[in-house]
């Protein structure tokens, strides 16, 4: 077993998750980890108290933003800046250690990968979770799960890397979604290793509202139309609206009956469509945005 550094920084972002914090602090203080541990905060103009939890909590740096200098890669490369360590771990505020080898377990798997640049810990929902993102934590993290089969998947959510990695291969700056997606396919494109560290296990999800659910699907998609090969046509609404959302929605419902969530299919149809819908606005708006030079105005008349 691999020897664990005598030292890791932790950068969390927090915005308005009073809720959630406390718990998250409490259990970051209580790992089984014989080293030091440095946390730097940056919060993004909470107004429900969060930052008056963190400070109680004491940590080594609390830098505080306004929401609108919030954008994830900027902040992600200065809570990395603050760090005095080599090993720089993200946890967001609103998710909680679900134990005490959290950390730990992130760190093994990742000191034994000879060409590391990035882990990432399995994530569970929280018990008020709803149906249709259940299944998602399922898809993406649980014990046969989809994101196997996928071209590439990744959560900052709860995450380490390495300061000499960010120094090679910073986030990017200018988009506001899906920058963790682009980073790490970067990383994986130059010859480094993304794990997933599948013993840490990290409690956390959201309930999103159906405008949550486009707006996300939205920028997701928007922010990754900066690299895709996907053509605007081929997101159209008769293939990739329609009959996605019927392959999606199928899906749902099987995971509800075969897990007991009955109640939750209507929920799952609306989500789906709603998160469809946006993934295909995103994309068209996103191609549109950044690949002006391939797709130059039809020159006007004389």
């Amino acid at each position: 077993m691999p020897e664990l550094p005598e030292s890791v920084s932790v950068v969390m972002r927090c915005k308005d998750e009073a809720w959630a914090v406390g718990d998250t602090l409490r259990m970051l203080k209580d790992q089984d980890y014989p080293g030091t541990i440095q946390l730097v905060v940056i919060d993004s103009g909470s107004t429900d108290g969060s930052v008056e939890i963190i400070r109680a909590a004491g940590p080594d740096k609390l830098i505080e933003i306004q929401p609108h200098e919030y954008i994830p890669g900027v902040v992600m490369n200065r809570g990395a800046r603050e760090c005095d360590h080599e090993w720089i771990v993200y946890l967001n505020a609103d998710a909680t250690p679900a134990n005490r080898q959290w950390l730990r377990e992130l760190l093994l798997p990742c000191l034994q990968a000879p060409a590391f640049g990035a882990g990432f810990s399995r994530q569970i929902p929280r018990p008020d979770c709803q149906a249709v993102f259940a299944h998602d934590y399922d898809r993406c993290f649980g014990p046969e799960r989809e994101s196997k089969h996928w071209g590439h998947f990744f959560s900052m959510v709860s995450s380490i890397t390495r300061r000499s990695v960010l120094e090679k291969e910073p986030f990017r700056e200018d988009l506001q979604y899906a920058e963790d997606d682009e980073w790490t396919r970067r990383l994986l494109a130059k010859g480094y290793q993304v794990i997933f560290a599948e013993e840490s296990v990290a409690i956390h999800s959201h309930n999103y509202t159906l405008k949550q659910c486009f707006k996300r699907s939205f920028g997701d998609a928007k922010a990754m139309a900066a690299t895709s090969t996907t053509h605007p046509s081929d997101v159209n609404l008769h293939y990739f609206v329609a009959l996605g959302w019927a392959r999606d929605f199928l899906k749902d419902v099987k995971w509800c009956l075969k897990n007991g969530h009955l109640t939750g299919i209507p929920r799952a149809a609306a989500v789906r469509l709603s998160q469809r819908l946006g993934r295909r606005k995103g994309h068209h708006v996103g191609w549109k945005h950044y690949h002006r030079d391939q797709n130059p105005p039809a020159p006007r008349e004389a």
